[in-house]
């Protein structure tokens, strides 16, 4: 996937770049700074040693979205100034462009990193190696693209301004939506903030190896023949410990002999309590079918193994005749250590006093919840076993995967909460503003909110993949917020009229935000035919936020600031 959509996407910023801007230079010099951006941080990687897993696969297509992000906005500057001042020379026009946009993007730059630095709050390692592989490759980002677009540019002539006549027309229909309507953007505002919070509700923190793979492909044919022939794929182990306590253990035992019985071997008892082939009674041997037919009807579990199986085993070989605790402990005494070692040590350790119980997951099963499952396996057996006999306790990658599925859903909690807190005290600092504070994390926290509302009523999981979708609506939403804002004080400082002023914003900064947003979705459009659906679901949620982010701060972020007029001064 990485190598065909790579080079796929490549060959599309190529086209749309030609078409955009009509210039080779145009095509030449972002792809240019991508290449060098993204071998910088694949360089990074192997100096320290960071590896490659499922959820820092896609770090080449966020370092591309951060870097090409960052070059059209150059450019489109680039461009403007031209207009403005055609005489001027290429190199005092390119000295003019990359210092207006130093100051804004570099500060959208550290905001972007803070919020992906937010998942070293995790306590998966290897999201908080995505962690610092993205800060560190964004970083690499800011710094080569503004060495290398002078440099690059200086080698091109400086050539003529070509206006985008189909951005004008889009970017009109904008200006006159905030000029004429009001209250449908409000209302489109409180939908979408009602559609977040009832589609975050929904969402689960769900997924198994299985889904991450399209039907039609030889994994997921192979690992469907594995759950429907073979007894399920993901193991999971019920560990039953007795309390380790010689007198109740031997009461245990005493219990089951008659009390003509214990009088007459009573002593014998007391001599040989410790002995292995006294650890076998009926009591223990009832709980173990108990437990294993409880296994064995649920649904979501496959194979099952245990002590019990081999008490089947053992019952077909004496006739069809169960056997009792004299020919188990008779037999336990007998059989020769490697035998032991073989058939009774994966599911008896009469040593530690412990029974396991070896099961697997069918995955492929429809609406399998492994944490709701887990619960009811050990609420189940608690009821079955007397917690002042033993305790029970659930092992395996079953158990593993779960637990971090889960971290990830706290992760992301957390992941939220202080990134926007942190953006929140940068913007303070920025704009020393509370209204302008509040209205930047407004425009950026809406389209957080419809990404995570749309996975939920489209009932996409939060997995190792989508946990790194909230970073990226926010380092887009960020940067398009951070370049409006830029552009907007200045232009106020023009004009006070607050409508003439988002107007001449959003046909400069605006034809830039609306540049970088259809080349990255019409480039990741390509990873939507991926045979890994996680990476399907990454493209389709790298667009939704791509958009939403657009919209609000060229909509919103606009309508926000000629209501309430906070920026003042001249």
């Amino acid at each position: 996937d990485l190598f065909i959509y790579g080079i796929s996407l490549i060959i599309l910023l190529i086209i749309i770049l030609s078409l955009l801007f009509k210039k080779p230079k145009w095509v030449i010099v972002p792809l240019t700074i991508c290449i060098l951006a993204v071998v910088a941080i694949t360089s990074t990687l192997g100096l320290f040693g960071w590896e490659i897993t499922v959820i820092s696969s896609n770090f080449i297509a966020l370092q591309l979205i951060i870097t090409i992000s960052i070059v059209l906005h150059l450019i489109v500057r680039y461009e403007e100034l031209l207009s403005l001042y055609p005489n001027a020379s290429n190199k005092r026009i390119i000295l003019l462009a990359t210092m207006s946009k130093l100051s804004p993007t570099t500060f959208a730059i550290f905001t972007t990193i803070a919020g992906f630095s937010s998942l070293m709050l995790s306590k998966i390692y290897p999201v908080i190696n995505l962690a610092w592989m993205m800060s560190s490759g964004i970083l690499f980002s800011l710094i080569i693209s503004f060495l290398f677009f002078p440099l690059l540019t200086m080698m091109f002539p400086k050539g003529k301004h070509r206006p985008v006549k189909s951005q004008s027309k889009f970017l009109t229909i904008i200006i006159n939506i905030i000029r004429k309507d009001r209250f449908v953007i409000y209302a489109l505002v409180i939908s979408a903030i009602f559609f977040s919070i009832t589609g975050a509700s929904k969402l689960i923190v769900e997924n198994s190896f299985i889904d991450y793979f399209k039907k039609d492909t030889q994994i997921y044919k192979s690992m469907k023949v594995i759950d429907r022939d073979l007894g399920g794929t993901t193991p999971l182990d019920v560990i039953i410990t007795f309390k380790n306590d010689q007198e109740a253990t031997v009461d245990l035992a005493l219990s089951d002999i008659e009390e003509s019985e214990e009088d007459e071997f009573g002593e014998e008892f007391e001599e040989l309590e410790d002995s292995e082939e006294y650890w076998f009674t009926e009591q223990k041997i009832e709980l173990v079918k108990q437990v294993h037919n409880y296994l064995e009807s649920l649904p979501q579990i496959g194979n099952i193994q245990s002590l019990a199986t081999l008490l089947e085993v053992g019952k077909i070989l004496n006739n069809n005749e169960d056997l009792d605790i004299i020919k188990l402990s008779l037999l336990y005494q007998t059989i020769p250590q490697e035998y032991k070692d073989a058939v009774l040590a994966p599911y008896l350790n009469i040593n530690t006093n412990q029974i396991r119980f070896s099961t697997r997951i069918v995955d492929s099963q429809e609406n399998l919840r492994r944490d709701a499952l887990l619960q009811q396996i050990k609420n189940d057996i608690s009821n079955i076993v007397n917690p002042k006999v033993a305790d029970v306790n659930l092992s395996n990658l079953m158990v593993l995967y779960n637990n971090l599925l889960q971290s990830l859903f706290d992760s992301q909690i957390a992941t939220l909460g202080m990134v926007l807190a942190i953006l929140g005290v940068m913007f303070l600092i920025l704009y020393r503003s509370i209204i302008l504070t509040l209205i930047a994390l407004t425009v950026n926290i809406i389209p957080i909110g419809l990404v995570f509302g749309s996975m939920g009523w489209l009932s996409i999981p939060l997995d190792v993949m989508t946990i790194t979708i909230a970073a990226i609506a926010i380092g887009i939403g960020v940067d398009d917020t951070i370049h409006y804002l830029h552009r907007f004080k200045n232009e106020l400082r023009k004009n006070r009229s607050y409508i003439e002023v988002a107007e001449n914003t959003n046909s400069s900064v605006g034809s830039a935000m609306v540049f970088t947003s259809l080349s990255i979705i019409i480039g990741f459009s390509i990873f939507v035919l991926s045979n890994l659906i996680p990476t399907i679901y990454f493209a389709i949620l790298t667009i939704l936020a791509m958009s939403t982010a657009l919209m609000s701060n060229l909509v919103l972020l606009p309508k926000l600031l000629i209501l309430f007029k906070p920026i003042k001064g001249s």
